[in-house]
């Protein structure tokens, strides 16, 4: 079965002249005369010296090639080019974020950019697209005034684009769409070739999009995302074809300020048809997104014609005219591709309410570190330690004698606390409370976060926490953090580790006695006029009671019982005052080893996570400004 892919009318197969071979096929003049363009060729050599005017040579293929004349691209003053930047921008920030197959439709919309601003702005690229036996050939030929491209029966009829080009200067276009220079043509010497408002139109007849041959639809793929605007040509029977609507109108719907699409073949509608067939068709680009250009509005145009009886092809000529002559065609093009680039990459780039790192998470991270290292167990050890200290300073001498008794040898004493290890599994548990604060902090800081981002937010968290457990174990020894110890080479803490070593305890375990306060001297002093009074008190009843001294209790018995009561009143008046001194000690010590803690977290984790979403930020700002001037509202 032949294949159908062809842009001929489709009322009877073939455009008139039924009888004609091929490359006679008749076209249709601005005079209303057809004619097959050779004969009005040479009849215009054939007058042209009589006028006394050179003869012009009919077009060759390689016309542009040899004279091109080619105007360099003038980039409008607007917003494209800022739009450009900023999308250049955001892919070389995210190549190190995203796998090249994200950013390769950005990547080639950037390369198209830097093409098509490289060449002519003065031309303006127009295809004509459809499916087979829709009549794009036969309007391809009635826009240029000539049988350019070939129409018949056979399928398929155009193989390869065909360009029509009406003026010098876009070699540089055809040579960018891959256009053979034997497939390039210049307009019929006729009304069609000196019409003003074509001048600078690039008029590409492209194979059938739905051709059963692959090569063919590759083609149209191709050149439809270099050129500058489009004309899609459907007929009354294909118009609601799924495979233009699914492959080519929708994805494309963005592009609709530089889109034509043209009902064909009206003149096989019967009455009031060709309206409710084009009110049809209108329905169906409204559900395909396209905007349409009604009521001045921008977007596409709709119209309908018939390219065989030339019934509304000239006022398609005048509304491409004014398009060519507007010159923007290659703006709005560029800007329609930023538009779909920027929209393909919003999933990558736009997160859910406002990701990051506050306050509260924060606190709570250095909370579960704090836990982890022991800084409160640290910090009641501290306090412990320094009434302990007190204690021994300003008690009792009887009382310290006695403690020191009790203590002596036995398996629970403070002396033999710092002999104790810590368990092993109190260690584990200590190294998988800093896994868990990692863990939630980035969790915290990657929640809301596309994908690639969180997932690199997640790597520079669980990357820094690795050795954080060890650090936190150094900085614990160097704080003089109680419960710190090294054993075998490298540290512990947590508080299965507090009982490691005595309060206070350093590098190497050496013990680090708290500071002592001014006032201590004078209850020392105080402590020892006590027991020198009960000493005092003591010596002078037995004096008396041996015959050395007069007798005379009361006085030395008031004398001892003042130092027996004033000793114990020092030490509680003492331990009164110690308790806020000892809480603050025990307070400055958890906050000295919650502030390594926390430093070593923050320099470790925090401050990795923050530059990434510092990174985030940044290439979310240049999204940002790609999609500032967005006219698609995506």
């Amino acid at each position: 079965m032949t294949a159908v892919t062809d842009q001929d009318n489709g009322n009877s197969g073939s455009d008139g002249g039924g009888g004609k071979p091929d490359g006679e096929v008749p076209g249709r003049v601005g005079d209303g005369r057809w004619d097959d363009g050779l004969i009005a060729r040479r009849a215009a050599a054939a007058e042209a010296p009589e006028a006394g005017e050179a003869a012009p040579r009919a077009p060759a293929a390689a016309d542009d090639d040899v004279e091109p004349q080619v105007e360099a691209y003038v980039p409008s003053g607007g917003p494209l080019p800022p739009r450009l930047d900023a999308l250049r921008e955001l892919v070389g920030l995210s190549r190190a974020r995203l796998d090249r197959d994200t950013l390769a439709e950005a990547g080639r919309v950037l390369d198209e950019a830097a093409a098509r601003q490289r060449l002519s702005s003065r031309h303006t690229v127009i295809a004509v697209a459809g499916a087979t036996g829709s009549g794009k050939s036969t309007l391809f030929n009635a826009l240029a005034g000539a049988p350019i491209s070939d129409t018949g029966l056979r399928r398929p009829t155009t193989s390869q684009p065909i360009a029509c080009s009406w003026t010098d200067g876009a070699a540089g276009l055809l040579d960018r769409l891959a256009v053979p220079g034997r497939l390039r043509r210049r307009p019929h010497p006729g009304p069609a070739a000196l019409d003003e408002a074509l001048q600078g139109l690039v008029l590409v007849d492209l194979p059938d999009h739905d051709s059963a041959a692959t090569e063919h639809r590759d083609q149209v793929d191709r050149v439809l995302a270099l050129v500058d605007a489009v004309i899609w040509v459907v007929d009354p029977e294909k118009y609601a074809d799924a495979a233009l609507h699914e492959r080519y109108l929708r994805p494309l719907a963005g592009h609709a300020e530089v889109t034509f699409v043209v009902l064909n073949q009206t003149d096989r509608l019967p009455g009031e048809a060709a309206d409710l067939v084009l009110d049809d068709l209108r329905r169906l680009l409204d559900e395909d997104g396209i905007a349409l250009g009604e009521h001045g509005e921008p977007g596409a145009t709709v119209m309908s014609l018939s390219a065989l009886t030339g019934d509304g092809v000239p006022e398609l000529r005048e509304m491409v005219g004014r398009f060519v002559q507007d010159r923007t065609a290659a703006t709005r093009r560029l800007w329609a591709d930023v538009d779909a680039a920027a929209a393909r990459l919003r999933p990558v780039y736009v997160a859910e309410g406002r990701p990051g790192l506050g306050e509260r998470a924060r606190d709570e991270f250095t909370d579960r570190l704090a836990e982890a290292v022991g800084a409160a167990a640290a910090g009641q050890a501290a306090e412990r330690e320094w009434r302990r200290n007190a204690g021994r300073a300003c008690g009792t001498p009887w009382l310290r004698l006695w403690r020191w008794y009790e203590n002596r040898g036995l398996p629970g004493s403070l002396d033999r606390m710092g002999q104790a290890l810590t368990p092993p599994e109190e260690e584990l548990t200590a190294r998988q409370r800093v896994e868990q604060a990692v863990r939630i902090v980035a969790d915290d800081a990657a929640y809301g976060l596309p994908g690639p981002w969180a997932q690199a937010v997640r790597e520079a968290a669980f990357n820094g926490a690795k050795g954080l457990s060890e650090a936190l174990d150094e900085l614990a020894v160097k704080a003089g953090a109680p419960g710190a110890s090294k054993r075998g080479g490298r540290t512990e803490t947590g508080q299965g580790a507090i009982a490691g070593t005595s309060p206070g305890a350093p590098l190497g375990g050496r013990p680090a006695k708290p500071p002592r306060p001014k006032w201590w001297p004078a209850a020392v002093l105080a402590q020892v006029s006590m027991t020198l009074l009960q000493i005092f008190g003591g010596l002078w009843l037995v004096g008396q009671i041996i015959g050395v001294l007069e007798p005379g209790l009361v006085t030395p018995a008031l004398i001892m019982l003042a130092g027996v009561v004033g000793g114990p009143l020092v030490e509680w008046s003492c331990a009164a005052a110690i308790r806020g001194p000892a809480r603050r000690y025990g307070q400055d010590a958890e906050r000295r080893l919650r502030d390594a803690a926390a430093g070593c977290g923050r320099a470790r984790v925090l401050d990795p996570v923050a530059a990434e979403l510092v990174r985030y930020r940044e290439v979310r700002e240049r999204y940002v400004t790609v999609t500032e001037f967005s006219t698609t509202g995506r």
